[in-house]
């Protein structure tokens, strides 16, 4: 039997980016220094295929440092933590390593920089998410004020308008964002946003590739993991971009066969802590079920690597 014709558009870039690769560097390479068992607070990044991929390995995953004993050293994820978590840490003299996306740092500083000068930050972010829970942890309480969408900029209560900067999660869609910095920056025209936009380069990169992909294809499959912010922005820019079906996946198993019957092309993309091998899992179901042709659409090329923190680069 013949297999239908299917074009596969491949979205580059996809899949990790170097702030993930850094953190499932940091758990591999403190497996390899302590032993195991690792622990980790909170899963290092959101993928269930890292996570049990790492547990299997000997990492410990769990939610609150006082899970933790005393005598094993413990790695905070890469969503980042509260400041209440190392210095909880520090006062039981663990063995701890940070494996914090640098540039999820980046908004940590800034949010402190700003609240040094005198200003009551507002963060543009998804409430509960671990990285907004972290960056608003880095400072007291009252201090930094979270919003949404444009409607919550219309309700917030601040100090004083004249004293404000915001900063946003990396994770975000970039127009949603930019609707809610244009809200803020309409009621507070006086308001510091950061030099250069909190939305990483890698999130910014998947969503352009998304959105040059998206109006070749009749579908498209995001593959990232439920918890993972980023993929799910994915999943609504090829929506909003043109894609009459856009959803996720975490892996080939996962695939509605039944919503894609008839289709002629896919775009296959992946969420930045979604690995290589099950993006190839993915294709690999399509190459059994579709004769394809595959195309990249590229639109920017990535070369950012991060360093481990020197702990671990030193020899033990």
């Amino acid at each position: 039997m013949t297999k239908p014709p299917l074009t596969l558009y491949l979205a580059a870039p996809r899949g990790f980016c170097a702030g993930v690769d850094r953190a499932i560097k940091i758990v591999e390479l403190a497996l390899d220094r302590w032993g195991a068992p690792v622990y980790v607070r909170h899963e290092i990044v959101h993928n269930k295929f890292v996570v049990d991929g790492l547990r299997a390995k000997g990492a410990i995953f769990v939610e609150e440092l006082s899970e933790c004993p005393d005598d094993r050293p413990v790695i905070f994820s890469a969503h980042g933590v509260p400041k209440s978590v190392p210095t909880a840490a520090q006062a039981r003299n663990l063995v701890y390593v940070d494996a914090t996306c640098p540039l999820v740092s980046k908004v940590h500083i800034e949010a402190q920089r700003h609240a040094d000068n005198g200003l009551q930050m507002i963060m543009i972010g998804h409430a509960g998410h671990p990285e907004t829970v972290g960056t608003m942890g880095q400072l007291p309480e009252g201090e930094v004020l979270l919003v949404e969408t444009p409607a919550d900029v219309a309700t917030v209560e601040v100090r004083d308008p004249a004293k404000l900067a915001y900063v946003t999660q990396t994770t975000l869609s970039v127009d949603d964002t930019a609707d809610v910095v244009a809200a803020l920056q309409q009621r507070f025209p006086l308001i510091v946003g950061p030099h250069k936009e909190d939305i990483c380069y890698a999130t910014t990169n998947r969503q352009e590739a998304v959105k040059a992909m998206a109006p070749k294809c009749d579908a498209m499959l995001v593959v990232g993991a439920p918890n993972s912010s980023n993929s799910r922005r994915l999943v609504e820019v090829g929506a909003r971009a043109g894609c009459q079906y856009a959803q996720l996946v975490q892996r080939a198993t996962d695939i509605d066969w039944r919503a894609l019957d008839g289709i002629s092309s896919i775009g296959i993309t992946a969420g930045a802590s979604a690995p290589e091998v099950l993006i190839n899992e993915v294709i690999a179901a399509f190459d059994a079920h579709y004769d394809v042709t595959r195309e990249m659409v590229e639109t920017a090329v990535e070369n950012v690597e991060f360093k481990v923190p020197r702990v671990l680069r030193e020899p033990a």
